[in-house]
């Protein structure tokens, strides 16, 4: 019974990989209709994970949001980009010591991979530059970065949206800032967030998903970083036109395009 409340779609996937901003909510209010869409996805039996490349608050922090907006969320459905940063710098045992550029959260994933932060010295020097854009970020951030890069750090990137939709518009996300970064060094940053696509194996894993076949479907707002990063993965994606992304920028793509397109999070899900 609860099946023939989605939409046909929905009947070929197992899986759902939720975007957060401009998917699930903009700003502090959810999308029309995401809280049914979610509660009837998860009453036909779908397993639901949420994928951020927002790295200014911790997966703790973004379950006590979805259930103060009215969702059902559990700590190891949420992936952050922070989780994807931390999984990096704990693999890569080059490592070891790291300039930082983000909310607190951040860093704590930083340390938790056992990398030592050395911020606060007037030069810094570390083999890694780890960046992602936070509420505070000023001038001193960015000096602080390009110092440690051009003093041979290699530079990791949180995710590289251009952008992320909050109720008076657009807000920069980490895209600017790594690209500023860049620009008075000349590095190329290894990004760990979507579009690259960790984030959406890491959630397969904890969906416990088969990785020859996992049926699972990617909804976003963005062209570049969901729709990208679900293809990188080997996944199908759609978009929604709640965020982002306009109506026809999302009907041109092509390389890849979505399987679905709809106005909102319900409207895709659930049955007319």
């Amino acid at each position: 019974m609860a099946e023939r409340r989605l939409a046909p779609l929905l009947t070929r996937y197992d899986h759902v990989l939720l975007d957060l901003d401009g998917c699930v909510w903009v700003g502090d209010e959810p999308t029309p209709g995401a809280a049914e869409a979610i509660t009837a996805l998860r009453a036909a039996g779908k397993n639901i994970a949420f994928v951020t490349n927002d790295a200014r608050h911790s997966g703790e922090e973004y379950v006590r949001k979805l259930w103060g907006l009215g969702f059902r969320a559990a700590l190891e459905e949420v992936v952050t980009v922070g989780g994807a940063v931390q999984h990096v710098l704990a693999e890569t045992e080059r490592w070891r010591t790291a300039y930082v550029v983000g909310a607190p959260v951040i860093h704590r994933h930083v340390t938790d991979a056992g990398v030592t932060i050395v911020n606060g010295v007037d030069v810094p020097e570390a083999d890694v530059v780890v960046v992602a854009a936070y509420d505070q970020f000023d001038y001193a951030d960015l000096r602080g970065a390009v110092q440690a890069v051009l003093a041979g750090g290699e530079l990791i990137s949180a995710g590289r949206d251009p952008t992320f939709p909050m109720p008076d518009g657009l807000w920069p996300g980490t895209g600017p800032i790594i690209a500023a970064v860049e620009a008075a060094t000349g590095a190329v940053a290894v990004n760990a967030g979507k579009p690259a696509a960790q984030p959406f194996l890491t959630a397969l894993d904890r969906l416990g998903a088969d990785p020859a076949d996992p049926r699972a479907l990617v909804i976003g707002d963005r062209l570049d970083s969901d729709l990208a990063g679900a293809h990188a993965a080997g996944l199908d994606g759609a978009i929604v036109l709640s965020g982002a992304t306009g109506e026809a920028e999302a009907r041109a793509a092509t390389d890849p395009a979505p399987v679905a397109i709809a106005q909102t999070l319900a409207a895709l899900v659930l049955r007319g």
